[in-house]
């Protein structure tokens, strides 16, 4: 691998660092201005990392997961971007220019009543369906939904899965990507698109027109995808990053290839331990 091809590696990790604190503080309901006040840093300091003109920090990612209380998600995206760097640090990085974001709005807060996944595999194919009730908690209207769709072909390999996607990118046609909301098609825009990671906002309109979330009030969603098996691995993970009262997950494989279902939970405050309701297989 040359210089360049690292040097790319590592802005990748550092972009997915800067969107992953621009995702929890859009989460949370925070202004870059009242993060900048919690971790005791200059508000145009957060707003350097998240735009790509500041690289990460170890301080910075410590501050940022304590204000946000990211579940570990924002310091695992720090040390990917060490583990990238530390073979270049020679490397010069040029910043991949950014464009603006807009977050949820100034009071809005989701809360998840129930989120139920669903993840088919006839062999070929994966197809994994999301169904989420979302509850509008805040004072302001929710506009739009921020979903997140990340492969790893080879799990506990980085580099081995990181070869493989830049040869064998996910593609928006084969993911065909759908989602409703109350009957009604939801119109969706990119905001992130990588080799093996994606995120997408799920907008509540459609050509018909608008349906926002409205404080107070509750609606299903739900919207489905598919990745071929050579992009997938055999393997399904859960990160829960917003409130959620009930979670399931239903994984329907052919009985032949006779599945092993395990899982374990791990949190801010407690090491991985074994799921609180075992596995139920039919």
């Amino acid at each position: 691998m040359d210089a360049r091809d690292d040097a790319l590696t590592v802005e990748q990790a550092a972009e997915a660092f800067a969107a992953e604190v621009a995702y929890w503080r859009e989460v949370r309901g925070l202004a870059k201005r009242e993060l900048a006040r919690r971790m005791g840093f200059d508000p145009s300091y957060v707003s350097h990392v998240e735009s790509g003109r500041h690289k990460p920090t170890e301080d910075f990612a410590r501050r940022a997961e304590e204000a946000l209380n990211a579940g570990k998600a924002i310091w695992k995206r720090w040390l990917d971007y060490e583990t990238a760097k530390a073979p270049v640090a020679l490397a010069p990085a040029v910043p991949t220019p950014r464009r603006a974001e807009q977050p949820y709005a100034t009071g809005s807060a989701i809360v998840v009543e129930h989120d139920a996944a669903r993840l088919d595999y006839d062999g070929r194919l994966y197809r994994l369906t999301m169904r989420r009730l979302l509850r509008n908690t805040g004072s302001e209207p929710i506009t739009r939904y921020l979903i997140r769709i990340s492969v790893d072909r080879y799990p506990g390999e980085p580099e081995r899965s990181n070869a493989h996607y830049r040869e064998h990118p996910l593609a928006w046609d084969e993911l065909a990507l759908t989602a409703t909301c109350r009957g009604e098609a939801m119109r969706w825009q990119t905001k992130h698109d990588r080799d093996a990671f994606k995120e997408v906002w799920l907008l509540f309109d459609n050509e018909q027109g608008r349906f926002p979330l409205y404080p107070g009030e509750s609606v299903w969603i739900e919207y489905a995808y598919s990745v071929g098996e050579e992009k997938w691995g055999r393997w399904f993970q859960r990160a829960v990053r917003l409130p959620t009262e009930h979670l399931a997950v239903e994984l329907a494989f052919p009985a032949d290839l006779d599945p092993a279902v395990w899982g374990t939970e791990t949190s801010m405050t407690a090491e991985a331990a074994p799921l609180r309701t075992a596995p139920v297989q039919r």
